[in-house]
């Protein structure tokens, strides 16, 4: 193999050349092995149309792969939930199956397996799953036998690849106002329509995997293949991914492969017995700071239950790819705790988890040969080289990978620094400090900076004031302070960004207080656990006016493309007067972040021609103060010493956008 592109590309890596050349062959090597257990990729990841329980032309067949088992009964509504010859499932190597005439099952029925095992025995959800209830009187969960009447998409995929996704993370259990659990209907109906009408061009749809605690926002899954009945049936689910399609919207999954509930009841630990069926042996199975199990991706069936979920998920629900959670952890033996990674030998120790670099490479060539346009993004706190280069390249296949810095650096700013000390030069680094040849989400906060125990941008800025001064009547110069700060953080943050941009439902408003789910702490509230959006929607508060700029700046974003232009060097970065000049795609974007003093006539050097303002944080619209003559032009002239000169005001803690029109 030549010298991959990604160390070209980058130098530093040249002394790891042979780690990074093994771990491309042991990745090259894997998909052969498993291609000679079937004829192709895409063919071994058809696991969810051969396991389960499946109709067929002449009755249903069930099946389990389940080494460990020494036998098997189907138990439910349809015996009694005894374990009978009638639904005993017979062995055929590791696999265990059987063919049932057409009257053995009913569309409804509850059901489970119940497997014996040397040395004990359990009752057990179906591992290949693809429909879970919970027993509302005993929270108990069951399989369910799903045969409805196949839902019919009206609306095709897209058919070419996003340019830059501004993505809205959602959650659908709180989304609805009220107090309760919401559906996949009522965010189809409600929901959807905000998400399209505020620009945003790709979902991102948290908890869809079954998950037998609420608390966990999904990322503790226990049936992968089981759509969260929580929110309703797969049939809603899919009638909500159509309607999107239809707004030209891409619905992108928060997938959870980095690890698995430790239930057995409701999940596979232990699904046959055996411990490390799915899971590595011993200690390297268990995830201590997450409480759950951690995948053997060097075993074939796993690779074949991971990639198959891949697979179902995009061609039974037509959605345009995946957020890889937890990836970080999936990485390193020491799952990263801990862990500051600051040299590159980090990445190439044997810390390295070696099998799951190759399953995540195998996934994305998975998914994109599935779908060519599907995106695929990397949870990697840890910045591992190549994870988010093509594997032309020699890099593991996602198209993005999240700056996960970003969010923390806001957090780190906000709570230590006073405005006064922001430095505008260490801002505009710490924003644009990206591998070159990987693209990148930036955020200024996402799901996790608003879990209980955390604060919002929002929240951490105005404090108690969120109660009692958002009102247009108040005064209050900590909710000016707020208000302002929160426009510039976020325009700063998308106009840097990578190649994408992603915002937390409810938080382009300033969505005030926490999250925090319906649990035992809390007397099972929901009342944070639910998205206020009749504050976006009240005139007579700022929230409505902090939604409306976002708006206008994600479709400014849109119409310019500016995501798809590099960031250049600045025109200003003067960390004494707290200003920040910086072009891109076209645009011309002027901070002040000073909190004290505005500037008259304040003079750069850029290039010649008349510009508009295009984006005023300071418009009355968006609940500013008007200090800025929006109508006029602005020139940049001739100095006479072959240089062009810009005189702008600046006002105290504003930020505004620029065009050149001629």
């Amino acid at each position: 193999m030549k010298t991959p592109e990604i160390i070209v590309r980058d130098p530093y890596l040249k002394p790891f050349e042979g780690t990074i050349v093994h771990r491309l062959y042991k990745a090259i090597n894997k998909e052969e092995e498993l291609k000679n257990a079937a004829t192709s990729l895409k063919e071994f990841a058809n696991g969810h149309q051969f396991f389960g329980l499946h109709k067929t032309k002449k009755g249903w067949v069930f099946r389990e792969w389940a080494p460990n088992a020494q036998s098997m009964y189907m138990i439910g509504d349809f015996n009694n939930w005894f374990a009978g010859y009638d639904y005993e499932i017979f062995r055929n190597n590791d696999i265990w199956e059987r063919e049932f005439p057409e009257n053995a099952f009913v569309h409804g029925q509850l059901y489970k397996l119940k497997i014996v095992w040397n040395g004990g025995e359990g009752e057990r959800i179906p591992a290949w799953i693809n429909r879970v209830v919970q027993d509302e009187t005993t929270k108990i969960f069951s399989a369910q036998v799903w045969n409805p009447k196949p839902y019919k998409y009206k609306y095709p995929n897209p058919t070419k690849k996003i340019d830059f996704p501004l993505i809205y993370e959602t959650h659908v259990g709180m989304s609805s106002e009220e107090g309760k659990t919401n559906t996949y209907e009522d965010f189809r109906k409600n929901v959807l329509p905000r998400i399209h009408k505020a620009g945003y061009n790709t979902i991102q749809c948290m908890a869809i995997q079954e998950h037998p605690y609420y608390g966990s926002f999904g990322y503790h899954v226990s049936s992968f293949f089981g759509v969260s009945s929580r929110f309703g049936t797969p049939e809603e689910l899919k009638h909500l991914i159509d309607d999107a399609h239809k707004l030209g919207i891409y619905v992108i999954m928060d997938i959870v492969h980095s690890h698995a509930v430790k239930n057995e009841a409701e999940g596979i630990s232990k699904f046959d017995g055996n411990t490390s069926q799915f899971f590595y042996q011993g200690e390297a199975g268990f995830h201590s700071a997450w409480d759950s199990r951690c995948f053997d991706y060097g075993k074939r069936e796993v690779l074949r239950f991971l990639l198959s979920n891949c697979r179902y998920w995009i061609e039974e629900y037509n959605f345009d790819g995946f957020r890889f959670d937890g990836v970080t952890s999936m990485l390193y033996w020491d799952h990263g705790l801990g862990q500051a990674f600051t040299d590159y030998a980090q990445y190439f120790s044997i810390n390295t988890d070696e099998n799951a670099l190759a399953y995540l490479y195998l996934a994305n060539k998975l998914i994109h040969e599935l779908r060519p346009h599907a995106i695929t993004i990397a949870e990697d706190m840890s910045g591992m080289p190549g994870l988010a280069a093509s594997q032309e390249m020699g890099g593991f296949g996602f198209d993005y990978r999240l700056s996960m810095g970003i969010p923390d650096y806001w957090i780190k700013k906000i709570k230590e620094t006073k405005d006064e000390d922001w430095n505008v030069c260490e801002m505009y680094y710490e924003l644009t400090n990206r591998r070159a040849d990987e693209k990148t989400i930036g955020y200024a906060e996402s799901h996790d900076q608003a879990l209980v125990g955390d604060q919002t941008i929002i929240f951490r800025l105005a404090g108690a004031n969120i109660y009692t001064e958002m009102n247009l009547q108040s005064q209050s110069l900590v909710i000016d302070r707020t208000v302002a700060l929160h426009k510039m953080i976020r325009l700063i943050t998308i106009s840097t960004s990578g190649h994408g941009y992603l915002n937390f439902m409810g938080n382009e408003y300033g969505h005030p207080e926490w999250i925090d789910f319906p649990r035992e702490g809390n007397g099972w509230s929901y009342h944070y656990a639910r998205r206020q959006w009749s504050l976006a929607d009240n005139k007579l508060l700022r929230y409505h006016y902090l939604g409306l700029f976002d708006k206008d700046m994600i479709d400014l974003i849109t119409e310019h493309k500016i995501l798809n232009q590099y960031c250049q060097s600045p025109y200003v970065q003067h960390q004494a007067d707290q200003v920040l000049i910086y072009p891109r795609g076209g645009l011309v974007f002027v901070y002040n972040f000073n909190p004290f003093q505005s500037f008259t006539d304040y003079s750069f050097e850029m290039p010649q021609g008349e510009y508009k303002i295009v984006l005023n944080a300071d418009n009355k619209k968006f609940d500013g103060f008007e200090r800025i003559d929006e109508k006029i032009s602005y020139f940049s002239i001739p100095d006479g010493n072959g240089k062009s000169i810009m005189k702008l005001y600046l006002p105290a803690r504003c930020t505004y956008v620029l065009a050149k029109i001629n």
